[in-house]
Formats: structure tokens, C-alpha cells, sequence
């Protein structure tokens, strides 16, 4: 009966990131949903996106997603804030219904802004991210979208990706940088805080130590495993293709010593990495 049930489902779950941080979701995934077959793929020669123009994120964000599709997989996250604001709306508008009508492509950013929607109280919240999420002011666009009366304080916080990828988010440099840019909150009385940057669950308890008692953590790398388990169960057509063989593969456009180190660390072990030129 399961040998049956395999020869039907042959679809996989990609998730994509520009760079590492997408391998925290992606465990976070892997630990609701170990059923299923996933391929992550991290475009580290092109990284970081933040920096690009909305075409140049698009195109590469559109390679990446297209690149999953040929490995078997039916649903893509793009576990990547710069990809989810800057390029997810055209795929699934002009993308998908022109070459790809039975795939889905998912975000990251869209479940952060309704959980922290849903949590608030006082319609107060506060986002930290890079440079590039917040100077496209995504979070602000969709959660005007979710409720006209929320109002939003955005920090980019450049130094914190560096700061984890190197190894130091339990030292002193994470503890000087966090508390610096924390102070961009006070006094503006937010109840909610989104961590609009995978990275940032690796700095979440220092983070939740400065902002204060009082103010909600909205973490993607927990917010979109729930929200994918949930959307599994609304989505039949979706999950009656994806293969439930437990596996998980791992490919980069660039690989080496630093990618199988910090890569582990991510993801929670080690991992095996493949290379592959988009």
C-alpha cells in the first residue's frame, strides 16, 4: 500500500534563499513536516539580493524557483525576504498561469505580517530587517493590506546577518549591535516585533531581552512551518503529489569549506551540499 502511495506522489517542497538564512526554515519545515522529500537550494555566488533592482531579484528569483520545478518540485518557498517582497507577486501572476498553472509558489514575508497582525493588541509594530526589505517597505504594503490602523516602525540592522554567518550571535558584538538598534523602538510603543529576516531567530533571545518583557516575537523560521502545515491541509490538490520519502537535498551556486560550516549550523546538522550553475 505505501509502495503504491509513492509511485503516485512524486512531487517535492523546494526552498530557496539567496544565501544561508533559509536553511532555518527550512528545519523548521523539515521538523513539522518529516514526511515529506525536500530540495533547498541557496544561491550564495549571487548573494545578497538586497542590493540588486527589483528586475535583477526577479530574474534570479525566477532561475532559482525554475530550477526547483525541474528538480520535482510541485510547491517552492522562498524562504528569502528580498525574493518574497520583490519578486513573488510576478511569479505567481505572470509565471506560474503562463508555464506552471499545477505549481505554487509561497513567501515568507506575507505569514509574518498576519501572525504579527493577529497578535497585536495596540496596533503597534515594529519590524527589523536588511537594508533592501526595508527600503521596499513589503511589510508596511501588506500589512496595510491586513488592517488600515496598524501603524509600523521599520530598523534595517545591516551589521546582524554578518554577525550570525560569522559565528558571533553569542557575543559581546551581538550584544552591542542588538541593543543599538533596539533603541529605534523606544517610545514608539509596539507590542509586536517581527524578525523580518531569517537570520535573526539565531539572535532571537537577546533580541526578546532588549525590547522588552511586554512586546511579541513573530520569528518566520516559526511562523512559516505552521502556516505551511495548515496550508497542506487546505490545499489538497497540493499535497496529494508531494512524495513522502523523507529525504532532503541540498545544492548552492557556490559551495565550499564556509557552506557545509555555517550550512550545518543552520539546518541543525550536517549537510551535504551539490553544486549547480543557474
Amino acid at each position: 500500500m505505501q509502495k503504491a502511495l509513492n509511485e503516485t506522489r512524486t512531487g517535492k517542497i523546494g526552498v530557496f534563499d539567496s544565501g544561508f538564512g533559509g536553511l532555518t526554515v527550512m528545519r523548521g519545515i523539515v521538523r513539522a513536516l518529516p514526511e515529506y522529500d525536500y530540495v533547498y537550494f541557496g544561491d550564495n555566488a549571487r548573494a545578497p539580493y538586497g542590493t540588486r533592482s527589483q528586475d535583477v531579484v526577479f530574474q534570479f528569483t525566477k532561475e532559482a524557483v525554475e530550477f526547483l520545478f525541474g528538480e520535482g518540485c510541485d510547491l517552492v518557498i522562498l524562504a528569502c525576504n528580498t525574493a518574497s517582497s520583490e519578486a513573488l507577486r510576478r511569479i505567481q501572476r505572470e509565471v506560474l498561469p503562463a508555464k506552471y498553472p499545477n505549481k505554487r509558489v509561497l513567501g515568507v514575508l506575507i505569514p509574518a505580517a498576519e501572525e504579527a497582525v493577529r497578535q497585536s493588541v495596540s496596533k503597534r509594530v515594529g519590524v527589523i530587517a536588511t537594508a533592501g526589505t526595508v527600503a521596499s517597505n513589503s511589510f508596511q504594503r501588506e500589512i496595510s493590506k491586513l488592517d488600515k490602523k496598524v501603524r509600523l516602525s521599520q530598523k534595517a540592522c545591516p551589521l546582524l546577518v554578518s554577525i550570525v554567518e560569522e559565528g558571533e550571535d553569542g557575543g559581546e558584538i551581538a550584544k552591542v549591535a542588538i541593543k543599538k538598534y533596539l533603541k529605534y523602538f523606544e517610545g514608539k510603543k509596539i507590542d509586536t516585533l517581527i524578525l523580518g529576516c531569517t537570520h535573526y531567530g539565531f539572535l532571537e533571545k537577546e533580541i526578546a531581552k532588549n525590547i522588552g518583557k511586554n512586546v511579541r516575537i513573530v520569528s518566520e523560521g516559526k511562523v512559516v512551518p505552521k502556516r505551511l502545515v495548515n496550508y497542506l491541509k487546505r490545499h489538497s490538490e497540493i499535497e496529494e503529489k508531494l512524495s513522502h520519502g523523507g529525504t532532503a537535498t541540498f545544492y548552492s551556486s557556490d559551495i565550499g569549506e564556509r557552506f557545509s560550516k555555517i550550512g550545518g549550523r543552520f539546518f541543525g546538522k550536517r549537510i551535504e551540499v551539490e553544486k549547480v550553475t543557474l
